[in-house]
């Protein structure tokens, strides 16, 4: 099961890297076309915007299934393996109920967008489309999250190591 979330993390990973690298195209397509007078690309701004939520949201689930967040290790590196296990089981309960609360805030914020009919300036795109392309990947990182907890957890009561840095099984 660790390997099908880890697919899944690597998976939406992969999507919000394609993203991104649009995204890069166009705010270097578009600040060639302004210093060359050309033109700015129309409605930059408003898919940077849209895209990038997307991508934060994407790249948290693999993220975390890798171990790859920045951790400060100084205090807890004296602690034992037991106390160890226990509190990254406590962290990634905490990081689960975080996501879910995003992903629920997200779901929030989409409804609000959809009932309102918002678009934005230039485009007249609806807003609410980047809300969902953010929901659509706060919900499998809160799914995620959830599921590395329960890890965690389970490493803790039994001592055994399931996921080890890296994500691998």
């Amino acid at each position: 099961m660790n390997r099908f979330f880890l697919g899944l993390s690597r998976l939406l990973a992969i999507l919000g890297g394609i993203v991104l690298a649009v995204l890069i195209v166009i705010v270097v397509v578009s600040i060639v076309g302004r210093e060359t007078g050309l033109g700015a690309i129309t409605g930059d701004y408003e898919l940077v915007e849209a895209g990038m939520a997307f991508c934060i949201f994407a790249f948290l689930p693999y993220a975390h299934m890798t171990g790859a967040h920045a951790t400060v290790d100084i205090f807890t590196n004296a602690l034992g393996e037991r106390a160890h296990r226990w509190l990254l089981a406590v962290i990634d309960t905490v990081f689960a109920v975080v996501l879910i609360i995003i992903a629920v805030q997200l779901y929030g914020g989409l409804v609000s967008k959809m009932n309102s009919g918002q678009t934005t300036l230039l485009l007249q795109f609806p807003v609410w489309w980047g809300y969902l392309a953010s929901f659509c990947a706060a919900v499998i990182g809160g799914v995620v999250g959830v599921w590395h907890a329960l890890v965690r957890i389970t490493e803790a009561v039994t001592g055994n190591s399931i996921a080890v840095e890296g994500g691998e099984t």
